[in-house]
Formats: structure tokens, sequence, C-alpha cells
């Protein structure tokens, strides 16, 4: 990583299970040039409709602690009771080809990278409401009564920590969220630091 151009941005999105999050970034994927997702590691079994390599890579707890020791994550954590990470392949792979790369990581992941790249951005997807939340996750049916109350109660800290990120999305409506998430994208771009370059050649 430590040949990564200043041109080239990681932004992270967070938020709570149920918020989005997936949702919101693959429809940026089909809007913003230029922008690659960085497809994370997990211990976690795939839920229905994911693909091994497209939403994630599925692999067991035995190969995630070999990774870990093998230092080949920029960040891992343990999130309920499996292991998240993201490999520095992965962003690499991405970055090497000129383009931003877009994450979706948990606030443990997201704030330790913020500490190591500048070029990091932080964006919070937050609901419209607790109770919102809630219907969204019974609507995916993927856990049972008492994981969907963990979910919920984790979801209250997890809103808490969105005072620390750079940009906060309410995902009322997804048309909007990524609106909103595909104009910071651009913003970001169009700051005075990137294009300084763009002036001198300008000029010349």
């Amino acid at each position: 990583m430590q040949n990564m151009k200043s041109q080239n941005r990681l932004f992270i999105i967070s938020g709570p299970s149920g918020v989005g999050k997936s949702t919101v970034i693959k429809e940026l994927l089909k809007k913003v040039e230029n922008l690659a997702y960085s497809i994370s590691h997990t211990t976690r079994k795939p839920r229905e409709g994911e693909k091994d390599g497209v939403d994630y890579y599925f692999v067991s707890r035995e190969k995630f602690q070999k990774m870990i020791e093998d230092g080949e994550f920029i960040e891992w954590a343990k999130v309920y009771s499996d292991y998240y990470g993201t490999s520095f392949r992965s962003v690499e792979e991405k970055l090497k080809e000129g383009k931003d790369v877009i994450l979706d990581l948990d606030i443990q992941g997201s704030l330790n990278i913020k500490k190591r790249f500048d070029n990091s951005i932080l964006i919070f997807l937050l609901p419209p409401s607790v109770s919102e939340l809630k219907k969204r996750l019974m609507k995916r049916g993927t856990e049972d009564q008492k994981e969907l109350e963990e979910r919920l109660s984790k979801a209250i800290e997890e809103i808490k920590m969105a005072r620390y990120y750079d940009f906060i999305v309410i995902n009322d409506r997804i048309e909007k969220a990524v609106k909103e998430v595909e104009a910071i994208i651009i913003a970001e771009r169009c700051k005075k630091e990137e294009r300084i370059s763009c002036i001198e050649r300008i000029i010349r």
C-alpha cells in the first residue's frame, strides 16, 4: 500500500445490519465511473443469493486465521460470531487499475483504516428509524428472534459512532441515498488537492 497514488481514494460505507449497505454499493457501481468494490473475506455462511468471489470470499475459520498470521489483512474484526477482513491484495489490485475503491466495513474496521490511510473517506448509512430497521431485518428473514434483538441492540450502539464519520447519509429511500453517496464521491474527486495537476497542465 506504500505505492498508493494520491488520486486513489478509499470510500468506506458503514452502518447497522439491514440498513441497505450492499444495495447502495451495487447501485453506485452501476453509476460511478472508475469505482471498484473491494471484496472482503468472511467466515460466515453465504446468505441466499450471495456468491463467493462476488459478495464476499467465504472462507473457513482455519483459512482466515492463517491469513491473519501471514499479515494479509489491512484490517479484520470479529462481528457477532463470525470474522470479517479486508485483504491488502483485494484493495491493491483495484488501486493499481487507477480506480477509487469502495468498501463495506464495520465501525472498528473503518476507524482502523482511517488511522492508516489519509485518503480514506468514511460514510455512515443511517436508517430512518430503529423501527424501520427492525422491519427490514424481519423482511430479510436471516435471523431468529434472539439474533434479531442482538442486531437491534448493536445497531443503537453503532449509530452512536456515526459522529466520528466524515459523512452521514439517511437511507429512507434507496434512490435518494445512492444520489447522496454519489455526490460525496464526486465532491471528493473535485477537491482542489485533486485538481492541482490539471491547473498546471492548463496554464503551461
